[in-house]
């Protein structure tokens, strides 16, 4: 009896393939403007950083080029190109997200366990941050550095891993495309300045303020990563128009929906 093996698929993925299938069957023409992120969200029924990702993953694989202030461009790829496979990886609004949830509870026990060489620690490392250039390997090392570290004060080796592997996630291809869109040195400063708050809650002892800024931390690096890539514009590019029966694939309901409206 042959059997498929069942794939369970991201959401981000099922919408940069749906995607990806107007741009291969022509409806969005090479140099085309793809809609804005809210309106796609507002099409397909589901959250804009889950379009963002889908955009993210189309970008890696060569499909689409992001320009931030201007939009989201179909790409004119040459025909020598090969094309880039696309990555199973976890979007980075789902990194951050399972991030904010278990670093928010460790940084309020932290509070409670943290001792002086603990403290120390912490101190030694934001020096280290506030002299690091951004973006750099060094500086992505050192902010690892910093959140294992408090996870570490919970006296738990299995925080700690999973604190590091939630991090390790930032150099997958999604995440590392999507940084350097927007990271630069005054998001840099940003974060410092967040993570120095984490660690004045840690010292005075404030559970509750400990868990707060970690969450606002991890809440304000979604929120640099959200700026709309087109800078608010609504204009569309032009792009040519299919039958759908012309390539004999039947459509799903929400891809039939982007047709439909683009027409």
């Amino acid at each position: 009896m042959p059997l498929e093996t069942i794939e369970h698929r991201r959401l981000y993925r099922q919408v940069a393939d749906q995607l990806r299938s107007l741009i291969e069957e022509g409806e969005l023409a090479p140099g085309s403007r793809l809609p804005p992120e809210r309106e796609l969200a507002e099409r397909l029924g589901i959250s804009r950083p889950t379009v963002r990702e889908a955009l993210i993953a189309l970008e890696v694989e060569g499909k689409v080029r992001i320009r931030v202030g201007s939009g989201v461009y179909v790409a004119e790829t040459p025909p020598s190109m090969a094309p880039v496979q696309a990555v199973q990886a976890e979007g980075p609004f789902e990194v951050l997200q399972a991030r904010q949830l278990i670093e928010t509870a460790i940084a309020g026990e932290a509070a409670q366990k943290a001792s002086p060489d603990d403290l120390a620690e912490l101190r030694r490392i934001l020096e280290s941050m506030a002299h690091a250039a951004h973006p750099s390997t060094e500086a992505l090392r050192l902010d690892r550095e910093f959140h294992v570290t408090i996870a570490g004060i919970l006296d738990n080796g299995l925080l700690a891993r999973v604190v590091g592997e939630l991090f390790d996630q930032r150099v997958n291809p999604y995440f590392s495309q999507l940084a350097s869109h927007f990271e630069n040195s005054k998001s840099w400063e940003a974060a410092l300045a967040e993570h120095r708050h984490v660690y004045e809650r840690i010292a005075a002892r404030d559970t509750a303020g400990a868990a707060r800024a970690m969450r606002a931390h991890l809440q304000a690096s979604q929120d640099r990563f959200s700026q709309s890539f087109s800078g608010g514009s609504r204009l569309r590019g032009a792009a040519t128009k299919r039958k759908n029966g012309a390539t004999g694939r039947r459509n799903s309901p929400s891809q039939e929906k982007l047709r439909e409206e683009r027409r």
